[in-house]
């Protein structure tokens, strides 16, 4: 299991666009991924449970990752939280 902690940036938070483009990201991997906002965490593959966190810019969060391809499945949603999801 991988853990890592971010801050995200993206204006709009992960609201609408950028929540689609990070639930599709995750489900493109076979680990079990679950993103944490203070005490609560949500499967990342699923956008309407990511959207109840109402992660705002600023906010910092927790990926977790848990599978054969654990490291890939983080780096590729680092990447994406990094370059505000393309905006």
């Amino acid at each position: 299991m991988q853990t890592i902690t971010l801050i995200i940036n993206n204006p709009t938070g992960l609201h609408a666009r950028p929540a689609t483009l990070f639930t599709q990201t995750a489900a493109k991997f076979k680990s079990k991924i679950t993103i944490k906002k203070g005490e609560k965490a949500v499967d990342a593959k699923s956008i309407l449970k990511l959207l109840t966190l109402a992660v705002k810019q600023g906010t910092e969060v927790t990926l977790t990752a848990e599978g054969e391809d654990e490291a890939q499945a983080l780096t590729a949603l680092t990447e994406l939280i990094a370059s505000n999801f393309g905006e």
